[in-house]
C-alpha cells in the first residue's frame, strides 16, 4: 500500500460556500449513522473532506443539495449504464409500483428476467435472484461448497465478493496463504478456508490447487477486477483458470456483480469466450434498484432449495419493482442489435484517449486501464507502469489521486473518493459530456503533477 499521504489543500472560501449544505447535511447524518454514510465507500475520508450530497440525476448529470451539477462517472458504481432516470426504466417502475411494491410470491416478471438473464449469459442455465451482490456471492460459494463437499475457496487478493464474512480477508502472499480477517467481527477461524492468490497468477492458483487437492470448494474471481482499480485479465489468464479448475476438478466461480451485462450483454465469460460453472450477477441486472442473481450449470443449481437441499431464501428477492426495471433496462441495451454497447465503447475510447493525452500534456504519469465501459486512471511514478494486481495497484500515487479528485469535483467532474474504483461510462454520455470532463481534467492532472 502507498504510504503516501493524501495531499489536500485547505479549501478557499468560495470553495467551502460552495459545498455548505453538503457539509451541513453530513454533519447531521454523522450523528445518526456511522460516518454518516450507508456504505463506507461513499465517505470523501481519502480524499480530505466531506461527501456530496446528491437530490437529482439526469442522464448523466447529477445535482448536489447546493445546486452543484457534476458529469457523473459513479453511476451509483455501475447499475447505470443507461444513465440516470433513464426513460425506460423510470416508466417501467413508475407501471409496476401501481400493481403494489412487494408480494412475496411469485410473478411472471421473475420468470421474463430469468428468461432473459440465461439466453444472454453463456454460463447460467438456471438462475436464482437475490438483492445484493454480497447475497449472491455468498449463495454461489454455499453452492459450490455443497455441491462438492468441500470446503476451501481460492479467490485473488483485491478482489471483492462483497462482505460476508469468509470472503473478507486482507492480502497475503504466496498462493497458500490462508487468509486472515480484514475487520473485527470475522472470526479467524471463518476465512481458515479461504485461500489467496494473487490476481493474473496462474502459476499461484496451480501450487494452491495442488497443495490443497480434494479440498477446493471452488475458484472465485472477478473475470475483470474492479475493486483495486479497473485491472484487465492478462491474456490467456481467464482460459488458464478455467484449464486449471477442469485439471483439478474445482468448479469456477466468475463474480460479474460488477462486469455482467456492462463489458458486454453476456458478461466478461461472453466478451473472453470463457464458460465459469457459476456466476455472481448484480448492478446492471437489476436496473438500479437493489437486485442481484447467481446462476450457473444446471446441475449445480438444482441442488439449491426447494430443488434440493442447499437452503438460501430472501422475502424481497425477486421484488417485482427490481424485476421490472432490469427487464426494460436488459431489453434496452439488446435493441437495435445491441447498438448501446457500440456506442458506449466508442465513448469510452474517446475518453479514455482524452485522458491519455491530457495526463501527457501535464507531465503527469498515468497508467490507464479500460474494458468496455470501465476505466481506470492509476497515478504511477512513470507511464504506463503496468498494473496488473494489487499489489501493484495499492502501491500507486493516492496522494496524486486525493488532488485529482478534489480538482474534478470543483470542476464539475464526479468520480469515486477512493482511487481503487472503477469509472462507468453510460450511454448517456457523449461528446459534450466528454469535452468537459477532459477540460476539468487538464486543469486537474496538472493539479496532480505539483504533488512530489
Amino acid at each position: 500500500m502507498s504510504t503516501r499521504s493524501a495531499a489536500v489543500a485547505e479549501p478557499s472560501e468560495a470553495a467551502t460556500e460552495r459545498y455548505a449544505k453538503s457539509a451541513a447535511a453530513h454533519a447531521a447524518a454523522k450523528k445518526v449513522m456511522p460516518g454518516g454514510v450507508n456504505s463506507p465507500v461513499r465517505a470523501y475520508k481519502a480524499v480530505g473532506r466531506d461527501p456530496v450530497s446528491v437530490v437529482s440525476g439526469k442522464g448523466a448529470v447529477v445535482t448536489d443539495i447546493d445546486g452543484n451539477d457534476y458529469v457523473d462517472y459513479v453511476g451509483s458504481y455501475g447499475p447505470l449504464i443507461l444513465g440516470h432516470a433513464a426513460a425506460p426504466i423510470t416508466a417501467a417502475v413508475s407501471k409496476a409500483l401501481q400493481r403494489g411494491t412487494t408480494f412475496g410470491m411469485p410473478t411472471e416478471a421473475e420468470t421474463r428476467l430469468a428468461e432473459n438473464v440465461v439466453k444472454a449469459v453463456p454460463g447460467v442455465e438456471v438462475v436464482r435472484f437475490v438483492n445484493s451482490g454480497t447475497e449472491a456471492a455468498m449463495s454461489a460459494i454455499r453452492v459450490a461448497r455443497g455441491v462438492t463437499g468441500r470446503n476451501k475457496v481460492i479467490k485473488c487478493t483485491g478482489c471483492y465478493h462483497g462482505h460476508t464474512d469468509a470472503l473478507l480477508v486482507s492480502a497475503g502472499s504466496g498462493a497458500t496463504t490462508l487468509g486472515v480477517p480484514s475487520s473485527p467481527g470475522v472470526p479467524a477461524s471463518v476465512v481458515q478456508n479461504t485461500v489467496l492468490v494473487s490476481y493474473n497468477d496462474l502459476e499461484a492458483v496451480r501450487s494452491a490447487m495442488e497443495t490443497h487437492r480434494g479440498d477446493v470448494a471452488c475458484m472465485a474471481v472477478e473475470p475483470v477486477a474492479g475493486n483495486m482499480g479497473c485491472i484487465p485479465p492478462a491474456d490467456g489468464y481467464l482460459q488458464g483458470l478455467r484449464n486449471l479448475c477442469d485439471e483439478f476438478d474445482v468448479p469456477l466461480l466468475f463474480d460479474e456483480v460488477m462486469t455482467g451485462f456492462r463489458v458486454a450483454y453476456g458478461g466478461a465469460q461472453e466478451r473472453y469466450g470463457v464458460t465459469p460453472d457459476l456466476t455472481c450477477l448484480g448492478k446492471v441486472v437489476g436496473g438500479g434498484l437493489p437486485c442481484a442473481a447467481y446462476g450457473g450449470r444446471e446441475d449445480f443449481m438444482r441442488h439449491v432449495a426447494p430443488d434440493g437441499p442447499i437452503y438460501q431464501a430472501g422475502t424481497l428477492s425477486g421484488n417485482p419493482l427490481a424485476m421490472a426495471a432490469g427487464l426494460a433496462q436488459l431489453e434496452t441495451l439488446a435493441a437495435d442489435d445491441f447498438a448501446a454497447y457500440e456506442q458506449l465503447e466508442t465513448t469510452a475510447a474517446a475518453l479514455e484517449a482524452g485522458l491519455r493525452k491530457a495526463a501527457k500534456k501535464a507531465k503527469c504519469p498515468v497508467t490507464l486501464t479500460r474494458v468496455g465501459s470501465m476505466l481506470c486512471v492509476f497515478f504511477t511514478d512513470t507511464d504506463e507502469a503496468p498494473v496488473t494486481n494489487y499489489e501493484q495497484a495499492t502501491a500507486t500515487r493516492t496522494d496524486r489521486y486525493a488532488s485529482f479528485f478534489n480538482a474534478m469535483l470543483d470542476h464539475g467532474v464526479m468520480l469515486a473518493p477512493a482511487a481503487f474504483e472503477a469509472w462507468f461510462v453510460s450511454t448517456a454520455h457523449d461528446d459534450a459530456t466528454t469535452k468537459a470532463t477532459l477540460k476539468a481534467a487538464e486543469k486537474a492532472f496538472a493539479a496532480a503533477a505539483t504533488i512530489q
